[in-house]
């Protein structure tokens, strides 16, 4: 019924679409600057953490779509969150390229020979684009769906992940490029508001 209408079809693939677009595109990014060796499914970034949120978000959908059907009906933001969501997959995509082999999916905590200070391209602008293009990402299908719970908590928790991780990293890359890394950071956000 509600659950097979137009509006919940259209919003779900485009939701399941930007979600396989998204870990898809990781994974062979991550393939076609470290190598068939060097990466792992692990590249794809789906932990229990993950599948337990975009759960709750599908969850979240299919109560409200149910109960108020009405509240999907907002196609102004709706479309502003499919924006969102395309405008993220951008900025993160173009992080990952402009860095090559210095991007991974994990923090390094030893210096490799391949890892270099990016600062040039959208690494002149922000330290961190690809965790902005992340968090915007992951909001903009939260708005994308009209979820208004998962909207908030999605921005809170990655808000909150990326308030530990910038920190964490931030400390290893002044230690692997010492004063060059402060000049860098002293000149650029980090691209997550308050952090």
């Amino acid at each position: 019924a509600i659950i097979f209408s137009s509006t919940a079809c259209r919003q779900l693939l485009e939701m399941w679409i930007a979600v396989l677009f998204f870990h898809c595109s990781e994974y062979v990014l991550a393939l076609c600057f470290h190598g068939r060796n060097s990466v792992s499914l692990s590249s794809l970034l789906i932990s229990r953490n993950y599948v337990l949120a975009m759960g709750c978000s599908v969850s979240e959908y299919l109560v409200e779509i149910h109960m108020f059907p009405g509240l999907k009906e907002h196609w102004g933001i709706s479309k502003m969150g499919l924006g969102m969501v395309v405008v993220g997959e951008m900025i993160r995509k173009l992080a990952i390229i402009t860095a090559g082999r210095s991007f991974t999916h994990l923090i390094k905590r030893h210096h490799e020979q391949n890892h270099v200070l990016i600062t040039h391209g959208i690494y002149g602008y922000m330290r961190h684009p690809s965790y902005c293009g992340f968090l915007i990402w992951s909001v903009g299908t939260q708005i994308m769906l009209c979820n208004p719970i998962s909207t908030l908590a999605f921005a809170l928790v990655v808000w909150k992940f990326f308030q530990q991780r910038v920190p964490y990293e931030e400390f290893f890359l002044g230690q692997f490029f010492g004063s060059a890394y402060q000049d860098y950071s002293l000149r650029t956000a980090s691209g997550i508001p308050f952090i």
